[in-house]
């Protein structure tokens, strides 16, 4: 016997997370006003969600969370960056709905988390066993992420890289780069724009030949803060 399960989410209205995820490249399968408003989408790679309208329903006290196991993050991540650009100009990394980039946390290989207009909270992940990378800096990203990302306390996260950095004040550039990078991000996230920009400046001060991931991810950081 196969066991196949879809999460009913909630949201304020339907046409509040439609566009959105039809930018993700999902297509609706069902809708219906009444008696209760009831939408269902799906993927061509098989990933349904269905929604029920609450009109009194509010996204920012949203509990709702779906974690949902793919081969690879990356490749998925990239398709739904892409998406969310051409619908919102550039990617939504503060505020709802948002999305978060690719990282590992504890207990996963890694994955991002995609939160959408009604709150809810997408988790994608691998499957795989967590794997050490080796750095000095790894168990205060692991930290970190699982604070920023899987838990959405950006204070908490903040807190956790700026302490990592200062305990290794000695870290090259290339070890403090990922690091600064998504305090960066986390940065922007909280408003505090201006810190954002001088860690930005730090990154650009360290002179490092980049990978284009890495290229790609600072032109998303300088674009949020222009």
């Amino acid at each position: 016997m196969s066991v196949r399960t879809v999460p009913i989410l909630p949201c304020r209205h339907l046409d509040d997370v439609l566009p959105f995820y039809e930018a993700l490249g999902f297509r609706p399968t069902f809708r219906q006003a009444r008696p209760n408003p009831y939408l269902t989408i799906t993927r061509d790679d098989g990933f349904d969600l269905h929604f029920c309208g609450i009109p009194e329903f509010d996204p920012e006290d949203s509990y709702s969370s779906v974690i949902v196991l793919v081969p690879a993050t990356q490749s998925l991540y990239d398709e739904f960056a892409a998406g969310l650009r051409t619908a919102y100009g550039k990617l939504p990394i503060t505020g709802i709905p948002r999305i978060t980039r690719p990282r590992r946390k504890q207990g996963t290989s890694g994955g991002f988390s995609v939160i959408d207009p009604g709150g809810n909270w997408l988790r994608i992940i691998t499957g795989g066993a967590e794997q050490s990378d080796g750095s000095r800096f790894e168990r205060v990203l692991l930290n970190a992420a699982r604070q920023g990302d899987s838990h959405g306390d950006v204070g908490a996260a903040i807190a956790v890289l700026e302490a990592g950095l200062i305990r290794h004040a000695d870290a090259t550039g290339v070890e403090r780069l990922p690091v600064l990078l998504y305090l960066t991000e986390l940065l922007i996230r909280s408003g505090a724009t201006e810190r954002a920009s001088a860690v930005l400046d730090e990154v650009q001060a360290l002179k490092l030949d980049l990978d284009d991931a890495t290229s790609a991810e600072i032109a998303a950081l300088t674009e949020q803060l222009s």
